[in-house]
């Protein structure tokens, strides 16, 4: 293979942001697009001219022009998009969240048991340089044993998507889920053990109560407090404000061991190391950490990395053409959800949600 041949599924916003990190990546193309919005469809042949259009992706599956395929619809739509796709043999690369409902990522698995070609979920959080290094750092053991992990997201609201679809909690899955499945892989990528246990605070504040389709207001929440408790005793917790667009780092990544402590902080591009016995209150090893992506992105290059990775990936696979290593597997993106999920119940329940209760 002197090339691999892509096929993108959903071409708004992701989709062609996923369009442009492929054109800058060296051996790769993208043969095809499909959606059934002739905009979305237009703007992405501005990106990718040379592409084949299809307004159903079942056509696209069919045609032969990809070895690949990038799902980007909108989430509640992956289940059905995705078991089109492991009807064939073609490599995927699905955005995040896997789906919306932990029973729709069971069937996804299910369906990709017999899939040969290579599965990978779109966390691409893992690939940001900063984060990176961080979780370098921590399996390296700089931290020592990790006890407690913090994430903190404070950004702005959620950008207008093509039919505002992502202004409902039924078709994202709640922001826990559409939001913070990055946060939920993050800790479990240097959390030594399982979660076990989800308690959450959180709340529609401010974003979207002025706005109106249908005659439905938006469900979706704007902040949250989630703890994680993991079965180590170890414990995990998110700081999400979605109205905090006046921030200097967008997010924040710690972790703390018996060793010491790592912070990485986005879009600052910095490693902060602090080891107890040698280092103390505002005197800590600071490493400057920027992206090297080719194509920096909506997403600090990590979009960028991640294909990387995908395209290294599908190129190990075998001549009996067995399925490669997926660095962010179904599994993991079942996980990712499954905590948002338990996240959004104890919201609604005041009650912490046992993660077997969930999955």
């Amino acid at each position: 293979m002197t090339e691999l041949r892509y096929g993108v599924i959903g071409t708004g916003m992701m989709g062609r942001e996923h369009i442009a990190n492929i054109s800058h990546l060296p051996g790769a193309q993208v043969t095809a697009v499909a959606d059934p919005h002739p905009s979305s469809l237009a703007a992405a042949a501005s990106l990718a001219p040379g592409a084949a259009r299809f307004s159903d992706d079942g056509d696209l599956l069919a045609s032969g022009l990809c070895d690949a395929v990038v799902v980007v619809t909108p989430n509640m739509t992956h289940a059905a998009v995705l078991e089109d796709v492991l009807g064939t043999d073609l490599h995927v690369l699905v955005e995040k969240p896997l789906c919306t409902d932990v029973e729709s990522c069971r069937r996804v698995l299910k369906a990709a048991d017999d899939h040969r070609g290579l599965v990978w979920v779109g966390l691409e959080y893992r690939y940001m340089a900063p984060f990176a290094r961080l979780i370098e750092e921590v399996r390296a053991g700089t931290a020592g044993r990790v006890l407690m992990v913090s994430l903190r997201e404070h950004r702005f609201p959620f950008l207008d998507k093509v039919g505002d679809w992502n202004r409902f909690a039924a078709n994202t899955g709640g922001t826990l889920v559409e939001k913070c499945c990055h946060f939920f892989d993050l800790m479990n990528q240097v959390m030594p053990g399982r979660p076990e246990r989800v308690y959450a605070s959180g709340g529609q504040m401010v974003n979207h109560l002025d706005e109106s389709y249908g005659g439905r207001i938006p469900d979706i929440l704007d902040s949250a407090y989630v703890v994680v408790d993991y079965d180590d005793g170890a414990r995990a917790l998110i700081d999400l404000c979605m109205f905090a667009d006046a921030s200097h780092d967008q997010q924040e990544f710690a972790v703390m061991g018996d060793a010491g402590k790592i912070e990485a902080l986005v879009p600052s591009d910095m490693v902060r190391i602090g080891l107890r016995g040698t280092h103390g209150i505002g005197d800590v090893q600071t490493v400057s950490v920027p992206s090297t992506a080719a194509y920096e992105g909506l997403h600090h290059g990590s979009s960028y990395v991640e294909h990387q990775h995908f395209l290294e990936a599908v190129r190990s696979l075998d001549d009996e053409g067995r399925r490669a290593s997926s660095q962010a597997s179904l599994s993991a993106g079942l996980l990712s959800v499954a905590m948002g999920v338990a996240g959004n119940r104890s919201i609604t329940t005041g009650a912490p949600v046992r993660l077997a209760d969930v999955m």
